[in-house]
């Protein structure tokens, strides 16, 4: 069966699994692009920064689709403070963790060091830039839009996020968790996230708390240059 472009946009799961899988693939990916990358004069770390780019201007494509992101109607100034404070508390929680035996393996890290050891900061800030902005909407859109619903109720647009089941809550925070390297602090951001937007019913909610973590964890990051963590 083959789909049109203007049903691929339309189809609620396509337009928000298929951003998600393509950044998946471009991280399996990554070492077979290396090479290649490498004999037309593009470092490694520039593959992270361009594959940012590229699922952002996908997200933007599918944007039309995303309907309940139009919808901020029911937040209140409590949502925003809470969804900002367990963004801090999330990354607080990353960078504790981190290191620790909670962690299944070190991905192949972005450092964005010129030879002289100097920032690359258009390098740096890009990449800072798809952590806190293209990651958070593109994961929440397909962990919380979809998945955690999809699990309860195949046309999962039309159920509420507070009459999402525990399993499937289980479910999303567990597989969540094994997406990232520090599985135990992915975990507990998934628990955050699941548990946010079930409460506000509002998917701004898990995106901005999500975005806080990102982008504190990328300016420590850079403070730092912790590079394990990026």
């Amino acid at each position: 069966m083959t789909y049109s472009a203007s049903q691929i946009r339309s189809n609620p799961v396509l337009a928000r699994a298929i951003p998600f899988l393509l950044f998946i693939a471009f991280l399996m990916a990554n070492s077979a692009l290396a090479p290649v990358a490498a004999s037309i004069g593009i470092s490694l770390s520039w593959l992270a920064v361009i594959r940012g780019v590229i699922v952002a201007l996908v997200l933007a494509w599918f944007w039309r689709s995303y309907t309940e992101l139009r919808n901020t109607e029911a937040v209140s100034t409590t949502h925003w403070l809470v969804s900002i404070g367990a963004g801090v508390a999330v990354f607080v929680i990353w960078i504790e963790w981190g290191q620790s035996g909670a962690v299944v393996t070190h991905s192949e890290r972005f450092v964005p060091l010129l030879p002289d050891g100097s920032m690359d900061w258009p390098k740096a800030l890009l990449r800072l830039a798809g952590l806190a902005l293209v990651v958070p909407v593109m994961e929440e859109l397909f962990w919380r839009s979809l998945i955690l619903r999809w699990i309860d109720q195949h046309d999962f647009l039309s159920l509420s996020p507070r009459r999402v089941g525990l399993g499937a809550f289980v479910i999303t925070t567990a597989l969540f968790a094994v997406e990232h390297d520090s599985w135990m602090a992915g975990a507990i951001a998934g628990i955050t996230y699941n548990a946010l937007y079930m409460w506000s019913r509002n998917l701004w909610i898990p995106i901005v708390s999500h975005a806080v973590t990102n982008g504190a964890l990328g300016i420590w990051i850079l403070a730092t240059r912790n590079w394990n963590y990026w």
